[in-house]
Parts: structure tokens; sequence; C-alpha cells
């Protein structure tokens, strides 16, 4: 649940990583990162939040980033469904000056450049994209590379895409940014087993309780309450996980109210502590 800069290791001898079936969709997971990355989801309705563009995608979703272009991982929020979801992260050096020099590139060149804004690809170009992306896993690298040219040629030359800015997006997570953050996040994992007031984290931020609530908002996109509330049910998913009872659960992540923690687990997971530990166990 960290706001923070994504170190991605690239697939051995290769300029991409390729994850399949990433499982996010408890974790409210606000990043960043130099590599591109082109994200389809499959068989979900979901929020598609990309640096300062909110909008729904329903069924299926296909978006292509920049680097260091802030954004929300797409499957959260997503009830658990069979949902299908490829995850392609290219070096921001990728061909580097082959894409320069050599003509036959220079589409795909120029729909690297409009990835800073963010592109939403739809119709039937994210269906076959999609399909494509799906099936990168099962090739050997040398055909992984070809294969990537190839759906990014498709891409390039689609008339079905959509620019989810008006100007390249700019990453405003400076580096004092990030570690005021970064404090935040490692006090949330210490404390959140006891009560933790608004004014002790402002003032560990060294401002005032208005400004850190605006502060925070406008950094994750929700109240520190609800963050914190997110945080705790995530824990509490652990603990039930571990065979503890919904007591045990509601106290040991620090819920001082078993009706409380009743009602935030059933508004987050849309189930009740004891439906989702009988789902699960």
């Amino acid at each position: 649940m960290n706001i923070q800069l994504e170190a991605i290791k690239p697939d051995a001898n290769s300029s991409f990583h390729i994850m399949v079936n990433p499982r996010l969709n408890d974790m409210f997971f606000w990043h960043f990162h130099p590599e591109l990355e082109l994200t389809y989801i499959e068989g979900a309705d979901g929020n598609r939040y990309v640096g300062n563009h909110v909008s729904k995608y329903e069924g299926s979703d296909l978006v292509f980033i920049g680097s260091n272009i802030p954004h929300l991982n797409f499957d959260y929020g997503v009830k658990e469904t069979n949902y299908e979801k490829t995850v392609l992260h290219i070096r921001p050096d990728f061909l580097n000056e082959a894409f320069i020099n050599t003509p036959e590139l220079a589409v795909i060149h120029d729909f690297f450049e409009k990835a800073a804004y963010g592109i939403a690809i739809v119709g039937e170009t994210k269906a076959i994209v999609g399909a494509m992306l799906k099936k990168l896993p099962s090739l050997p690298p040398f055909e992984q590379f070809l294969e990537i040219l190839r759906l990014f040629q498709i891409l390039a030359n689609s008339s079905e895409t959509v620019l989810l800015h008006d100007a390249p997006v700019k990453n405003q997570h400076n580096k004092k940014g990030q570690e005021r953050l970064k404090t935040l996040y490692i006090f949330i994992d210490e404390n959140y087993q006891r009560k933790i007031e608004i004014a002790e984290v402002a003032a560990l931020c060294l401002m005032s309780k208005e400004a850190f609530c605006r502060y925070f908002k406008h950094k994750t996109r929700l109240t520190f309450t609800d963050f914190l509330n997110q945080y705790r049910i995530n824990k509490a998913k652990q603990l039930l996980l571990l065979d503890k009872n919904v007591s045990e659960a509601c106290y040991g992540c620090g819920f001082e109210s078993l009706s409380y923690f009743n009602r935030t687990f059933n508004k987050i997971t849309n189930m009740n502590p004891l439906a989702f530990k009988k789902q699960h166990l």
C-alpha cells in the first residue's frame, strides 16, 4: 500500500519484464517507475487512475503509460472474479538510437513518445493486442521481442486510441515527497495495532492537522482514516487466514470496536469477516 518508486528488474537477458495475474485488487498501490508499462486486464470492471486522469472501464482495459507516470494498480477494488491481468514493463532505453535511426521503427517511436500522456486502447485493437499480450509468456525471448514489436506496430497504426491527458504528465513526487511518504508508511506499519491520532502523523510530517489532511488526500486520493482502515483490513485478512477468530482479527489490527470493524470490512471487501474466512480457508 505504498506510494513509491517501484523497482522493476527486467527478465534475464531481456529489455522486458512480464507479469501474469499479479493479484493486487485488495491493495491500494499508487506508484511510478522509469519503465514504460502496457497493462491488459480482462473479465473485470474497475477504475483507471493514471496521473490526474480518473475513469471507469467495463469488461476489459488496455493502457499504455510512459516513464514515471504515477498510477494506481488497474485491478484495485475489482471484486474477486476470475479476471486475468498481464503487465508488460519496458526499459526506458528500449531500442534507444535504433528508434531514431531506423525508419521502419519511426511510427512505434512516435507512439512511445505519446505514452507520456497516458494512452487507453479501445475497440477491436484492444482485443487483438490483449490476446497477443497473453501469449507472450509462452514465447522464447527472441520471439517475444518480435511479437512485442508487432503489437506496438498495431497500436501505433491504430485509430482506436485515446490520450488520457492534454499534456505530458509530470511526476510531482520529488525526492523529499517520497521520503516523507516513506516515513509515514513505516510509521503506520509499526503502529497500526494501536490507536493513531491524525495530530500524531501530522506532527511527524511537521504539518498542522488541516495541512496534513489536504496533503495526504492530494497524494493518495484517500483520507488518512480511509487509508488506515484499508491497511488494517489487509492485516485483518492475514490474521483470519491464520485461523484467528473475528474478534482476534479486529483488535489485532487496531480496531477498537467490533461493530465498526465488521462494517468497515464489509465496505472494503463486500463480505463480512466470517464469510471471508470460510471462503478462503
